[in-house]
């Protein structure tokens, strides 16, 4: 869902860029989850381990769920304790037990689950899109089973063990 001109936001934005690798970071490094599974996790997963934050774009939820599973992404998570997950969109949704269906596209998703790091689902771009009103909102979290947040492009969710903290300047709901 992510296309060309959201990656190169994500991966060449320049020192004065908002977006996330230009956020001063002293060095940037790069992880297709696709290539993961064929490049042998012994090469990899030293990186990950070395890195002290993870930047994970959107796209759809699901599809990043296979690829994080697939790879051993997932099952690394619970050895990085020092390690920060920055999401944006799906790579924030992917870390809650379910996604909703409205959030499904991927054709082969066989249901909308994620991984469950979090206790709490996410629907992110409130007000940003025609579907993503807080009407949408409301519904999405009625079918949704758990806890959950919709939130807009001000607003980030920090999670620390099991403290659950909302950072915003803009608008955000809390549901259940």
């Amino acid at each position: 869902m992510c296309g060309p001109v959201s990656a190169r936001r994500l991966l060449a934005a320049g020192s004065d860029s908002p977006h996330l690798s230009g956020l001063g970071w002293a060095s940037l490094g790069l992880l297709e989850l696709t290539a993961l599974a064929t490049v042998g996790a012994e090469r990899w997963m030293p990186w990950v381990h070395e890195a002290d934050a993870l930047l994970v774009d959107g796209g759809d939820a699901t599809y990043l769920c296979h690829w994080m599973r697939t790879s051993g992404l997932a099952d690394l998570l619970p050895s990085l304790h020092e390690t920060v997950w920055v999401g944006v969109s799906a790579g924030s949704m992917v870390m809650a037990p379910r996604v909703g269906a409205e959030f499904v596209q991927w054709s082969h998703a066989p249901d909308d689950r994620a991984l469950g790091v979090v206790d709490f689902g996410i629907f992110p771009h409130l007000g940003a899109f025609a579907e993503n009103t807080a009407d949408d909102a409301a519904r999405w979290a009625a079918g949704i089973g758990i806890p959950g947040y919709a939130i807009d492009e001000q607003t980030a969710i920090r999670v620390d063990g099991s403290g659950v903290e909302v950072v915003s300047e803009g608008r955000w709901t809390r549901f259940g």
